[in-house]
């Protein structure tokens, strides 16, 4: 099953967290800056530890030089999809 989930990230944070929901938004933020993929990188590989998924799992697939960025999700179990939801 793929999950497609719109983000808004915050680069150059003092630390990685998943911090919550903005209306249908799934705040994230992340230490990397936002330069020559970094902070895509850094998204991908934090929801997919936050997921317990392997990190091929996530990829940001639009917005990639945006703080809104969608990503799609394969393999996300229905309990970690219910995680997932505002």
């Amino acid at each position: 099953m793929t999950t497609r989930l719109d983000v808004k990230v915050s680069p150059e944070a003092s630390r990685n967290a998943v911090t919550g929901w903005i209306g249908e938004l799934l705040k994230i933020s992340v230490t990397a800056a936002p330069e020559r993929g970094k902070a895509n990188d850094a998204v991908e590989q934090l929801l997919a530890e936050a997921l317990g998924l392997p990190r091929s799992a996530v990829t940001v697939v639009a917005g990639h030089t945006s703080k809104l960025k969608r990503v799609q999700i394969v393999g996300l179990s229905a309990d970690a999809r219910r995680l997932l939801a505002p």
